[in-house]
């Protein structure tokens, strides 16, 4: 029996969705290996963030009080006491601005091999199975890695969050900090590209993508968003043309969403666009070509010319739709 650790992700003051999907991936671990899945709670509102991921399948979770944002050498020194604690098989991390920061150096420190951005593991006799993607999203592929024990950071979207309520024991992990050691502060947050919104915690993205031709056609899908109370995000040649800022990018050089509804707009399903959508729970497509690669993914789809469906879709929603 060989016991799991995952390690929360949060920032100012809020977990990230990805804690709640490590908690189910860990768990998936942990009864491959027949132990327990402990989580861990490094800074910030560790008692009540500890409530929060006490949820079905995890069965200890341990609070590191120190400070209130993330720093590297704080979570290094606190992921290293917990695992020489615990000694777990695998040690999970979010493959996240975060996770892949201190993730290595905890490695280096245990000792452990490490493998980066999984979006599948498995385990069975002693070897790690993770599965990855490459070449863009092109190509799938499986390590496996023999000598563990092991750290590995998952990617966010690729697993179902946690739900439920658990009975976990919470208890305070006193880690002696070595404060010599800390050679940074966090100063404050600047958003990058007009941080107006963060598209990951919507729950409806309205995306647009070439199809929406010219930049003077964002006023009817702002009548969209407007009318169906939605978010606006967008492929990266919308944010590459200047017409959308960075934050608004959705993809694996932007960010990974999850929302309710994704519903996309003249976007053809590039597999760099896919990998940041695909694990929304519903995906609605609106493209003239019948053969696009969205419509692989997505659960319905509108074959037409978008600049006919928005504006039905506005008056649908009870908005009058600019004229185009």
């Amino acid at each position: 029996m060989s016991d799991v650790l995952v390690v929360a992700d949060h920032r100012r003051g809020d977990l990230r969705d990805v804690s709640f999907e490590l908690l189910t991936a860990g768990r998936e671990l942990a009864d491959a290996t027949g132990g327990d899945l402990h989580a861990a709670v490094i800074s910030g509102g560790v008692e009540e963030f500890a409530e929060s991921l006490n949820r079905e399948g995890v069965d200890r979770i341990h609070t590191v009080e120190y400070g209130e944002e993330f720093n590297h050498d704080v979570y290094t020194q606190a992921v290293v006491a917990l695992a020489e604690e615990l000694d777990p098989e695998v040690v999970v991390t979010p493959n996240s601005v975060n996770g892949l920061d201190y993730a290595p150096a905890v490695a280096i420190r245990l000792g452990r091999p490490y493998v980066s951005d999984a979006t599948g593991l498995d385990h069975a006799d002693g070897t790690l199975e993770v599965t990855r993607e490459m070449y863009g999203s092109k190509v799938e592929t499986t390590v496996d890695v023999a000598e563990g024990p092991f750290v590995v950071t998952v990617r966010g979207g690729e697993w179902p969050p946690t739900a439920g309520s658990g009975d976990a024991e919470i208890s305070a992990f006193d880690v002696d900090v070595d404060e010599d050691a800390i050679r940074s502060t966090v100063k404050g947050f600047e958003e990058v590209g007009g941080g107006d919104v963060d598209i990951a915690e919507a729950e409806f993205l309205v995306s647009i993508g070439r199809g929406i031709e010219e930049e003077e056609n964002l006023a009817l899908v702002e009548e969209l968003v407007e009318v169906t109370g939605a978010t606006l995000s967008s492929s990266r040649p919308i944010v590459d043309n200047g017409w959308l800022p960075k934050n608004r990018q959705v993809g694996q050089s932007g960010k990974q969403v999850t929302p309710d509804v994704y519903l996309a707009i003249g976007i053809s399903g590039a597999v760099q666009h896919v990998a940041g959508m695909k694990s929304a729970d519903t995906i609605i497509a609106v493209n003239t070509d019948p053969n696009a690669p969205i419509f692989d993914i997505a659960d319905y789809g509108v074959v037409g010319d978008l600049f006919d469906v928005m504006p039905r879709l506005i008056e649908e929603f009870g908005g009058e739709p600019p004229g185009v």
